[in-house]
């Protein structure tokens, strides 16, 4: 149980780290280009965020991992698939304040183009948002993976992972209770290892949230 836990750790680490990745690169950029265009593009690209928002993430995940054929690093685009929408949120909402800031409007009146003024003075200011969504969003990501595997559409045997190790012991939850508690008290301390981390980074980046959920 003991190997098989630390592999399952590999596993779902790496569909976490790069899910939670993915899904904060494309939710930065949707959210970024959504806040500074605005216009017709940027609603249709927040249009198409708020559809995404209005399904359940845990059905949607299911629904396209029941389509694909499961593997790493399927399970993992998936779940990046369905994670992106609340970094895009949040990062079009901070874009939209530091569009109307005082140093953005002395740029454009100096002749600084959009693409000086994203990478040099908005990106810069979306980084510790992105840092600390990166960080939270793979407790999210751990889980999201440990439930597809525990349903049988997530990462499939002999490659261990933490969710198919309590897939698998299931059968003998009466007489090794163990095999099932051991692997999910895992999931659980990971998932909050990575949140305390998260507010951790969350006060250190942006002082002014500190104590704030």
């Amino acid at each position: 149980l003991f190997a098989r836990v630390l592999f399952g750790a590999r596993t779902s680490l790496i569909i976490g780290l790069v899910a939670n990745g993915v899904a904060v690169a494309i939710g930065l950029l949707v959210g970024l280009l959504a806040g500074y265009l605005r216009g017709v593009a940027g609603n249709l690209l927040m249009r198409f965020t708020d559809l995404m928002m209005a399904f359940p993430a845990l059905l949607l995940a299911i629904a396209l991992a029941a389509l694909l054929r499961p593997s790493l690093w399927i399970v993992a685009m998936v779940i990046a698939l369905v994670n992106w929408v609340q970094v895009a949120r949040i990062v079009y909402t901070e874009t939209r304040g530091l569009v109307e800031r005082d140093f953005i409007v002395a740029e454009r009146s100096l002749g600084a183009g959009n693409g000086r003024i994203i990478l040099l003075h908005i990106l810069p200011h979306l980084m510790p948002t992105a840092i600390v969504w990166g960080t939270l969003g793979i407790a999210t990501t751990v889980l999201l993976e440990a439930t597809l595997s525990f349903l049988g559409i997530g990462v499939q045997p002999p490659q261990p992972s933490w969710g198919n190790i309590i897939f698998e012991s299931q059968s003998y939850f009466q007489d090794a209770p163990w095999l099932v508690f051991i692997p999910g008290a895992i999931i659980l301390a990971t998932a909050l290892s990575f949140n305390l981390i998260g507010d951790a980074l969350r006060d250190i980046l942006d002082p002014t949230q500190r104590g704030r959920l």
